[in-house]
């Protein structure tokens, strides 16, 4: 039996397009979005998995007074309280549960409560929604989905995890289709002894003003390092020098060599940052490079620090950051340090949709759509379909024996690439076609055998090349 296709245009009903939500800050994607979404979470999941990191979830909320304890980010928190709660909630009551708003302060928590469960080091990745407060924008969230890996020793950790933790995340963010992303990567040891080498003791203050560096130029960050901190114009001058250098390789050690600093901390953090430069330089190349200016605004960091930014879109900021933390969790005399980054997934995908990065092979799961030729057939439609699921071929089947075109018109319209059509004998016995319908081609097939290809097995989501150049 072979069906004429007629010729059908895309009415790019599902084409990515801008459009308001009726709640600012909190996104619901559209199926397509979704297939995409689901693609970066699997792939990270995967990756994570294949270097033995072991899925946890946290709770959604925290006590408040957990969640204020670490950095200033108190009027980025969501509190929670009953609608039928008798008195009004008080803001300054920290016993109140609040929505997380990263995972590394529940998984710190987590971590301290079933200490006795785990083994050490532990190697963790948890994907999970997490909830601030603040003004939306390209990039920033009210509701986000992030993907974060750690690990956690118990009293100490070695610091070749700074590494691997490194490895990792650029494994999993050369795997996405995103193009060029590039992890900057300093040492807070590294900026601490050398601010303590030329004689600023508010090593804090300063690393708060570096940070700033690339939001307000050097001009003002050396005015604010002098008014703010009592630094001298040298003393200024040298931050600022350290702070804007940058190397693929260790090169970069000779270079802060230069500027005549000695301490002891510093020594300490120019070999554990030269250590894991050269280790991603030979092992991802091109992906990483030490930039002594990141200093990472949390005050919990103590070692390796990391940022992430897409090359080309670099005003988007760190889609990837994190670091060493040597005292996060404690448990009494019990301390467990630990090294790990966070990727933001959602300003990830939502630049992805907002540039038309990504496209997909189709705009559904469904991969064969069952037509009827008689409303009879329904019955042993389902059974073709539950043959096809058997082998992991996502199917529908038409629900009524309409013209053949309306049928394929209707599997077009939603994105599914095939069309099964049964003939049944005078004796009842079935034969069976399959319609490519971007093709026109129709061949007889093996109801137990066929399979697709595999590109048409599942959606493909792959990134869409820059032809302007």
């Amino acid at each position: 039996m072979l069906i004429a296709l007629p010729t059908i245009l895309l009415s790019g009903e599902y084409a990515h397009m801008s459009r308001k939500t009726s709640l600012s800050g909190f996104h619901e994607w559209l199926p397509q979005e979704r297939l995409v979404e689901l693609h970066v979470l699997n792939t990270l999941a995967e990756v994570f998995e294949l270097h033995g990191f072991s899925s946890i979830e946290t709770r959604a909320v925290e006590p408040l007074g957990t969640l204020l304890r670490k950095g200033e980010i108190d009027k980025e928190v969501y509190t929670v309280s009953r609608i039928h709660e008798t008195n009004a909630p008080d803001p300054e009551d920290t016993s109140r549960l609040a929505l997380h708003f990263d995972l590394t302060v529940p998984f710190a928590r987590y971590v301290i409560e079933n200490a006795g469960h785990l083994t050490f080091p532990f190697r963790r990745y948890q994907i999970q929604k997490v909830w601030r407060g603040e003004r939306p924008q390209e990039g920033r969230a009210r509701e986000f989905t992030q993907a974060d890996i750690d690990v956690v020793g118990d009293g100490a950790l070695d610091f070749r995890h700074d590494i691997d933790v490194a490895l990792v995340m650029a494994e999993a963010l050369s795997t996405l289709p995103i193009g060029q992303f590039i992890i900057r990567i300093n040492n807070r040891k590294l900026a601490e002894g050398f601010y303590q080498g030329i004689g600023l003791t508010d090593t804090a203050g300063v690393l708060r003003n570096i940070d700033k560096l690339e939001k307000i130029g050097v001009e003002k960050v050396s005015e604010a390092l002098q008014e703010e901190l009592g630094a001298s114009p040298e003393q200024a001058k040298l931050a600022l020098a350290l702070a804007q250098i940058r190397a693929e390789d260790s090169s970069f050690v000779d270079d802060v060599r230069a500027l005549g600093v000695e301490n002891e901390l510093l020594e300490e953090g120019l070999t554990e940052l030269a250590e894991v430069i050269d280790q991603l330089y030979k092992r991802a190349p091109g992906t990483a490079v030490a930039d002594l200016s990141i200093a990472r605004g949390l005050d919990y960091y103590t070692g390796t620090v990391y940022e992430t930014n897409l090359v080309g879109h670099e005003q988007l900021g760190s889609i990837c950051s994190g670091g060493r933390y040597d005292a996060l969790a404690t448990k009494g005399k019990r301390t467990f340090p630990g090294v790990g980054l966070s990727i933001g997934v959602t300003r990830l995908i939502s630049r992805m949709f907002s540039q038309d990065m990504v496209q997909a092979s189709r705009n559904v799961p469904t991969t064969v759509y069952v037509a009827l030729t008689d409303d009879d057939d329904w019955s042993s439609a389902q059974d073709i379909a539950q043959s096809l699921r058997a082998r992991g071929i996502s199917t529908e089947v038409a629900t009524k024996a309409e013209k053949f075109g309306k049928q394929i018109r209707h599997a077009d319209r939603r994105g599914i690439p095939y069309v099964w059509f049964t003939n049944y004998d005078e004796a009842g016995d079935a034969s069976h076609e399959i319609k490519d319908i971007r093709s026109g081609e129709q061949v007889s097939v093996d109801l137990d055998t066929w399979m697709p290809p595999t590109d048409d097995l599942r959606p493909v989501i792959t990134k869409v090349e820059d032809t302007a150049n």
